[in-house]
């Protein structure tokens, strides 16, 4: 599998933000396919850093009403990712 396909976007939440200051975590939307290797794989080619850990857990998309049509969101992977010490990965600096 591609790394670009792997990780498909960070997610920049209140509690993404409050990981990355306490902890050096950051929170990636992944294939739901992939695993804890190939995700670690991947941060360290895209951002060049270096991973000491992986958690991930599915999340279940919610159902959604709309009068009687019933719907449903689609389920997704999430990732969060710890990096090593006085790692830190550009993109979210900003942020």
């Amino acid at each position: 599998m591609n790394m670009y396909t792997i990780i498909r976007r960070p997610l920049i939440t209140e509690k993404g933000t409050r990981l990355k200051d306490a902890h050096n975590q950051y929170v990636f939307e992944v294939a739901p396919e992939a695993n804890k290797v190939e995700i670690a794989r991947a941060i360290e080619r895209i951002f060049k850093v270096r991973v000491n850990d992986v958690q991930t857990l599915n999340v279940n998309g919610k159902i959604k009403r709309r009068g009687r049509t019933v719907g449903k969101k689609r389920d997704w992977k999430k990732a969060v990712v710890r990096l090593a010490q006085g790692a830190s990965i550009e993109f979210f600096d900003g942020v």
